[in-house]
């Protein structure tokens, strides 16, 4: 088969483990995203299969309608809001989606964000090299009140080294996610108000669906301390759009951190929070570690091979099969 992968922005596909199941195919990367769905479907037109990376790029009815070759989708990880799955059962195309995240990679950079935020690491990095030593008075964790938004998979294991670094752990979110915390012997909330007016840092893990998008307003946003942090390594449509950069404009919160933002990749600084000195961002980073890597790309290939053996898994849209 041809196949397609894209957005593969560090080459990295080729030097993992899975890349030689797929010997006898004809494999393409390419390393870039393109947005414009015409030129996309130009890139794509001679793929028999194309391997998301994520959800890098949207794949709409406007690139599928424009690929009569195409046969599969295979998705890294289990998402697929971004793919027009009515438009790919159409054309007899079918969508392989599964395999579980590691939320420790995530987990890990919210933790490498927070301390990054309030130990003004990129600053002082930035300082020393310049010839200066200490330039900023850095914040603890320990004895400050951490609130998780939503206590999950990845919510837990920041409210777990939280716990370990001495502060106070405070979550919220919908019944299940505090029912769940409370289970964990964590505190919850006594009101959405309370969460943003009392943490000094709050970490943002929800998924975002429709339910979810903008649910964190600017009125929450100005709750918050003028000494607060926030976190965002989950998806930035979460807060409500433009919100974030007016609210620390205003000292409230007076810090972010954030790995996420609303139409990536983000390219020439062209967003409102690089140029800010209170936000400390990296280019979406949370699931960017090479076992990681291994697991997302590793799960896909074999989606494909399973496909090409003619016992495909995963599949999204099985009314699809047999159609091509």
């Amino acid at each position: 088969m041809k196949i397609a992968v894209i957005d593969d922005y560090q080459d990295a596909f080729r030097t993992l483990k899975c890349y030689a199941k797929l010997k006898g195919h004809d494999v393409i990367v390419y390393n870039d995203t393109e947005k414009d769905p015409v030129r996309l479907a130009d890139r794509l037109k001679d793929a028999e299969a194309v391997l998301l990376t994520q959800q890098r790029s949207r794949f709409p009815s406007a690139v599928i309608e424009r690929l009569p070759k195409l046969k599969l989708v295979s998705q890294t990880g289990r998402a697929t809001a971004h793919i027009d799955v009515e438009a790919c059962t159409r054309r007899g195309i079918v969508v392989l989606a599964g395999g579980a995240g590691r939320p420790h990679t995530t987990a890990e950079l919210t933790w490498g964000l927070i301390l990054a935020a309030l130990r003004h690491i990129p600053y002082e990095v930035k300082r020393l090299k310049e010839g200066r030593w200490q330039s900023t008075i850095g914040t603890a964790v320990q004895g400050k009140t951490l609130g998780i938004y939503a206590f999950g998979k990845i919510g837990s294991l920041v409210a777990n080294v939280g716990r370990a670094f001495g502060a106070r752990v405070v979550c919220w979110g919908r019944e299940g996610s505090t029912a769940r915390a409370r289970e964990g012997g964590y505190e919850v909330a006594a009101s959405r108000e309370s969460f943003f007016g009392e943490s000094d840092i709050v970490s943002l893990h929800l998924p975002l669906t429709k339910e979810t998008r903008a649910i964190v307003t600017r009125k929450d946003l100005d709750l918050m301390k003028p000494t607060a942090l926030i976190v965002n390594t989950s998806r930035a449509g979460l807060i409500a759009e433009g919100a974030l950069a007016d609210a620390l404009k205003a000292g409230r919160p007076g810090f972010a951190a954030v790995d996420v933002f609303e139409d990536e990749p983000v390219v020439g600084a062209a967003h409102p929070l690089l140029k800010m000195d209170n936000a400390v961002c990296t280019p979406h980073l949370g699931y960017v570690e090479r076992d990681s890597y291994e697991s997302y790309y590793g799960d896909a290939v074999e989606q494909i091979v399973a496909y090409a053996g003619g016992k495909p898994i995963n599949v999204v849209n099985p009314e699809a099969l047999g159609k091509k």
